[in-house]
C-alpha cells in the first residue's frame, strides 16, 4: 500500500513540475525557427532536415514546466547542428596526394561555387602551397563562359611557373577537365586543379554541366569556395 501511495505522490509531483511536449506546440516553435533560418540563407533542404530531426527527438518528451519550450528547442537545435559539424572529419591533403603519387596517379581537385567568390585566386594559393610542398601541379580552365577567365588563370600560372590546360571560350568544360587529367597521367603530374565557372544552384543548365564535370574526371576532392558573409 505504501509503495502504491509513494508512486501516486511521485506521479502527482511530476505532473505539477513537468510537461509533455506536444506535436502542435513543437511545430509552432519550429515553424518560427524555419523562417529565421531561411531568412539567413540556409538551404531549404538543410532547414527541413534539421527541424524534422528536432521534432522526431522531442515530441512526447517530458520537460520541466519552468523551461520555456522555445529555449528548450533552440538548445536541441544547436546540439544537433554541433553534432552534424563534428561528423565532418578533417582530411590530410598532403598525405592523400602523396598516396596517389606513390601509385602513379594524379590527385584531382575541382573548385566550385557561385560567381565572384574567389575560386581562381584560391586555386593560385593552393597551387603555390602544393608547389612549395614539392608536388608538380597543372591548372585546368574549365570556366569557358566568363570573359577573361582563361587569361586570369594563365596570369596566375605564369607567375607560379605552371602549365594551364585550356580550350576556346564556349568549349565543353568537362572536356577541358578531362584533357588536364589525361595530360597529368601521361606526364606524371601529381595534382590537377580544375577551375570552374561560377553558378547558382537555381541554374539547371550550369548545375547539369557541373555534374558532368564531376562524372567525367571523378575528382578526389571538391572544394566549395564561398563568401563568409553569405549567412
Amino acid at each position: 500500500m505504501f509503495e502504491k501511495l509513494k508512486k501516486a505522490l511521485s506521479s502527482l509531483a511530476a505532473a505539477a513540475t513537468q510537461k509533455t511536449l506536444s506535436e502542435n506546440e513543437v511545430e509552432d516553435v519550429l515553424w518560427r525557427f524555419e523562417l529565421a533560418l531561411l531568412e539567413s540563407d540556409v538551404a531549404e533542404e538543410v532547414v527541413k532536415a534539421l527541424t524534422s530531426r528536432v521534432k522526431q527527438e522531442v515530441v512526447g518528451l517530458r520537460v520541466s514546466r519552468s523551461t520555456p519550450t522555445q529555449e528548450y528547442l533552440k538548445g536541441k537545435l544547436l546540439e544537433i547542428i554541433r553534432e552534424e559539424f563534428f561528423k565532418a572529419k578533417p582530411i590530410d591533403l598532403i598525405q592523400q596526394i602523396s598516396e596517389k603519387k606513390a601509385r602513379g596517379e594524379p590527385y584531382v581537385i575541382v573548385f566550385l561555387g557561385i560567381n565572384g567568390t574567389g575560386k581562381t585566386t584560391t586555386i593560385a594559393k593552393f597551387a603555390n602551397l602544393l608547389k612549395q610542398k614539392g608536388f608538380s601541379v597543372i591548372l585546368a580552365c574549365a570556366d569557358t563562359h566568363r570573359a577573361g577567365a582563361i587569361e586570369q588563370l594563365t596570369t596566375h600560372a605564369n607567375k607560379l611557373g605552371l602549365k594551364v590546360i585550356s580550350q576556346r571560350y564556349g568549349a565543353d568544360p568537362a572536356a577541358v577537365a578531362r584533357d588536364a587529367v589525361i595530360y597529368a597521367q601521361k606526364h606524371r603530374v601529381d595534382v590537377v586543379l580544375v577551375d570552374t565557372a561560377g553558378r547558382m544552384q537555381t541554374s539547371r543548365n550550369l548545375m547539369d554541366e557541373m555534374e558532368k564535370i564531376i562524372r567525367v574526371v571523378k575528382p578526389d576532392l571538391k572544394v566549395f569556395v564561398g563568401d563568409a558573409l553569405a549567412g
